[in-house]
């Protein structure tokens, strides 16, 4: 399909809204069109470039993290409700991949969201006991992952968080992590 200016526009608006994190090549693919047109269609629309955007959104108040320093975090925090969810982002860079393949190598997918999971914990300890996890797409070079972590169960010292990985729309990673926390008494776990 032939995108002219007049349907793409408004398409290209729906898309950012739905997507925040969705970059100008992206869209440019979507379209069929340059990125330079892409740009200026922004332009008119008034739509800022995809950093701008992130900042927008890391700009909302999130709850402190507790369980480790912020700059342990891989990625870039985002959004974070403590014992609820979190939202980092990790742009994979040529030190992320395999020279060869150009593909990411897997701890780095795990390693954000294993932080993930640690920072969503409102706890000063907490520490990952058990992950269950599965890399569902190869992630490449110039690719932007969003993890989301939820948390599905508090039972005492233990807190189960889910996290899944996205590039766009297309997931990348899904983990079930078993976590320990200290602040929960042990009496608890018998519920």
């Amino acid at each position: 399909m032939k995108w002219t200016k007049k349907l793409r526009q408004p398409k290209l608006q729906q898309y950012i809204e739905a997507d925040p994190f969705i970059t100008d090549d992206e869209l440019a693919k979507k379209f069929e069109v340059s990125v330079q047109t892409i740009r200026l269609d922004r332009l008119e629309l008034s739509i800022p470039e995809v950093r701008e955007r992130i900042k927008g959104v890391a700009r909302k108040q999130y709850d402190p993290v507790k369980a480790l320093a912020e700059e342990e975090i891989i990625g870039e925090m985002i959004d974070l409700e403590l014992d609820s969810y979190a939202i980092s982002i990790l742009d994979i860079k040529q030190e992320h991949v395999f020279t060869r393949q150009n593909i990411a190598r897997g701890h780095h997918l795990f390693a954000q969201a294993n932080s993930l999971a640690v920072a969503v914990i409102n706890d000063e300890l907490a520490l990952t006991a058990d992950a269950s996890v599965s890399f569902t797409r190869q992630v490449q070079a110039g690719e932007r992952v969003v993890a989301k972590a939820k948390v599905a169960d508090i039972r005492g010292s233990r807190t189960i968080v889910d996290v899944e990985s996205f590039v766009g729309q297309y997931p990348v990673f899904k983990g079930e992590f078993h976590m320990f926390r200290s602040d929960r008494p042990e009496k608890e776990d018998q519920t």
